[in-house]
């Protein structure tokens, strides 16, 4: 019995040093004279399953996320609109490591989860796993007002959707590749990343270099 006590001890201090052996990423500032112009982004945009195995640089990262709904004002308006500015949207990075929570106010990655979530976030779409990085969005229904209205429903997914528009935009105006998704295992993601029942995780796109 003792022993089984050692281990189970020792097994649980092993858990905590792994999950607090992530670090939080700080953030470049973005540069806004990157990619090309806009008619040739729209020409280019295009879904991409097929991705280098090389990791993105941090500078790629932090551009993509403030692309995708950083803040672009000084009174803390986002590159990505939503309802009644109500920034009931928010973005988790998911690589093999663990799980980054976006804090755009910061430039930061705050890390959320240790562990790779890709499998979750793949649901059997394996070319997912080939991705160094999936972003993840995640709507809070209570920031529009109600917990339970098809209205607020309506407009959250709306904008997730510019979300994952402003991705696919940065994507291809820098020759990332990119594809917008909603197949996920909700119930493992929501159960990793803590998220309140009001919080619901809408869409999601891998993102890497060109194959």
């Amino acid at each position: 019995m003792k022993k089984v006590l050692v281990l189970v001890i020792l097994f649980g201090c092993f858990m905590n040093v792994n999950v607090k052996s992530l670090e939080p990423i700080k953030l470049q500032k973005p540069n806004i004279n990157a990619g090309k112009s806009m008619m040739q982004t729209f020409q280019d945009r295009r879904t991409d399953r097929e991705y280098s195995s090389k990791d993105l640089s941090i500078e790629d990262i932090s551009n993509l996320l403030w692309a995708a709904c950083g803040i672009n004002r000084p009174d803390g308006r986002r590159t990505s609109p939503t309802a009644r500015n109500s920034q009931e949207i928010d973005v988790y990075l998911i690589n093999k490591d663990g799980a980054y929570l976006y804090v755009p106010q910061d430039d930061l990655l705050q890390p959320v989860y240790t562990g790779d979530l890709r499998p979750a976030l793949a649901s059997g779409q394996d070319f997912v796993l080939t991705a160094p990085i999936s972003i993840l969005i995640v709507g809070d229904i209570s920031k529009l007002g109600s917990d339970n209205n098809d209205r607020a429903m309506k407009m959250m997914c709306c904008d997730a959707g510019i979300v994952s528009q402003n991705i696919n935009i940065f994507c291809a105006a820098t020759n990332l590749a990119t594809v917008t998704r909603a197949m996920m295992d909700e119930k493992t993601l929501r159960e990793a990343l803590k998220l309140k029942d009001s919080q619901h995780p809408i869409l999601n796109n891998p993102v890497g270099y060109k194959k």
